[in-house]
């Protein structure tokens, strides 16, 4: 029996390692863009990610150079207190540093039997006593990244530095209102929800009406028009924009909703429609006739017993659906353009044309990933069940 028990956890070593290295691979991407958009810019700019947690820049450097002489914190030489921002501030640049560490103290080299730090140590320690003076002191962590980002920012410091000194960047103004700047990405945020919604919610509620018709109501016909409607998956997308788009020119459609509403929810049915008509057709047809016996119409059958026993295919499209749309760059850009930017496309606007800005990608990324990471958690355990849906009769 321990033998048997043996063999068989041998015999899923391959998979869970594969399972293992397949959540790795999306993890550790993940996690990195999270804490680095909680870093500042200055540690973004100067070390990865994964040193988050490790000493600040030049901590090594000074203990081995200057820790013996002026302590750990920097305060045991009381005429020279390296915490002093008056004194550092003479020192801020690596090139000065050198030049005193040069010099003598009491006819004796500055650093006695220390070696003379190079160029990079020297910077790495004018750093260090830049933050433990508070003349550059910035917390480890900090969600000035994130703000800066919804509110479209792009000035030399922070959007909170600014606003606390009352320096106002551009046309900001310090209030709530900065939320809806046109560069922002809580602008953008806010399109991509009134864009991803309804594109979401339409195609399911017109393909729980078609897959219903398709499963339990018999015309001529049906399994004509429904094979039209599985062929029309493979149509590309790309091959409709420009005609649509030209009708859409005619009917004052570009830049609106309305049409992108229109489009996605056309390009959205065929699949929805595969899928609820699979997963309709598999409920147990008993279930149904014993409803219609008792004097059901078919509203209510749809309503009363088709709708609630489909949650799992529907959750299962809601995802499918959502994460399409929300990551959709190409049809947001053609119908909306820059009038109405979504998120995919205003990530991109975050770095100015001389680079200025780009620490700011990764918060802008992070904000665009959260709502569909809490979309699919939330309704993961209704996919496996969404996607079988039809394939397995009993």
């Amino acid at each position: 029996m321990t033998a048997d028990r043996f063999k068989k956890v041998l015999g899923g070593l391959p998979t869970h390692a594969v399972l293992i290295g397949l959540c790795l691979i999306w993890l550790i991407p993940t996690i990195g863009l999270l804490v680095t958009s909680l870093r500042p810019f200055q540690d973004i700019n100067q070390s990865g990610w994964w040193t988050a947690l490790s000493p600040p820049r030049g901590a090594e450097e000074y203990s081995q150079t200057c820790g013996s002489c002026h302590g750990s914190d920097g305060k045991a030489i009381a005429t020279a207190d390296l915490t002093d921002a008056e004194l550092i501030t003479k020192y801020s640049r690596s090139i000065k540093l050198l030049a005193m560490l040069k010099q003598e103290v009491e006819g004796q080299p500055h650093l006695e039997d220390a070696p003379m730090p190079d160029q990079q140590r020297a910077a790495d320690i004018a750093d260090y006593l830049k933050r433990i003076s508070g003349i550059e002191a910035r917390p480890r962590f900090t969600l000035s990244n994130y703000v800066d980002a919804m509110m479209g920012y792009r000035g030399r410091t922070t959007y909170a530095q600014d606003c606390a000194t009352g320096e106002q960047a551009l046309d900001l103004t310090c209030t709530a209102s900065d939320l809806l700047n046109p560069r922002g990405m809580g602008r953008a945020f806010l399109n991509s929800l009134l864009v991803a919604i309804p594109c979401t919610i339409l195609p399911i509620l017109f393909a729980a009406f078609a897959g219903y018709a398709f499963s339990w109501l018999h015309f001529r016909g049906r399994m004509w028009l429904f094979a039209l409607l599985v062929g029309l998956q493979i149509v590309p997308l790309q091959m409709t924009l420009i005609p649509i788009s030209r009708v859409y020119a005619q009917l004052g459609l570009n830049g609106t909703f309305v049409g992108i509403w229109l489009f996605h929810t056309g390009f959205g049915l065929p699949y929805a429609i595969y899928l609820m008509r699979n997963f309709l057709g598999s409920l147990p047809r008993d279930l149904f006739e014993s409803a219609y016996l008792d004097g059901a119409s078919h509203w209510t059958a749809f309503w009363r017993l088709a709708l609630p026993l489909s949650v799992p295919a529907i959750a299962s499209l809601a995802i499918f659906q959502f994460l399409w749309i929300w990551n959709d760059l190409l049809v947001a850009l053609v119908f909306l353009g820059g009038q109405k930017p979504v998120l995919t496309y205003q990530i991109s606007n975050m770095v100015s044309s001389l680079g200025a800005g780009w620490h700011l990608l990764t918060a802008a990324a992070f904000l665009s990933m959260a709502l569909p990471m809490i979309v699919f958690f939330s309704l993961q355990r209704y996919f496996v069940r969404g996607m079988l849906a039809g394939a397995v009769k009993g």
